[in-house]
């Protein structure tokens, strides 16, 4: 499982012209889930992901998780991030999830977080969507479950 974590002041989700998700002061995550996952690999990113301490504390050092300054979240889909390019120029996607795997995963994340109080929005599984953002710093982290088992 891979995610692209990003600070952001806001972010919002756009659907064939609908907004469908916005939120503000919070953490964007673009998720992108392999068809190998597992929950130990589930487990690992979500754990990462809402305890990671990139927001300023008192002192203007970044020490404080989500959680911390209760921020929202932002969970997008994106199956692109399994994208091998090593070869040629069009990149294979042959690693990403498979429709039932990614969405069971997806939707496992999202629930996790409203599990835990977190004010969670999301894209549309699947969908072509329009994200933008605002990144705060910018801070942006990249996760990837494969690179600690």
């Amino acid at each position: 499982m891979r995610a692209v974590v990003q600070r952001v002041k806001e972010a919002s989700v756009v659907v064939e012209n609908i907004e469908i998700s916005r939120i503000k002061n919070g953490i964007l995550v673009f998720l992108g889930i392999e068809d190998s996952d597992s929950d130990k690999d589930f487990e690992y990113i979500f754990k990462k992901v809402v305890n990671l301490r990139i927001f300023d504390d008192e002192n203007s050092v970044m020490n404080k998780s989500m959680l911390d300054v209760k921020g929202e979240l932002l969970v997008v889909s994106q199956f692109t991030l399994y994208g091998d390019a090593r070869k040629g120029n069009r990149p294979s996607y042959i690693r990403a999830a498979k429709f039932e795997n990614g969405i069971y995963y997806y939707e496992k994340f999202i629930e996790a977080a409203d599990n835990l109080g977190i004010t969670t929005k999301s894209g549309e599984y699947g969908a072509d969507m329009d994200v933008s953002l605002i990144n705060d710093g910018p801070v942006t982290i990249l996760l990837d479950s494969e690179k600690v088992f």
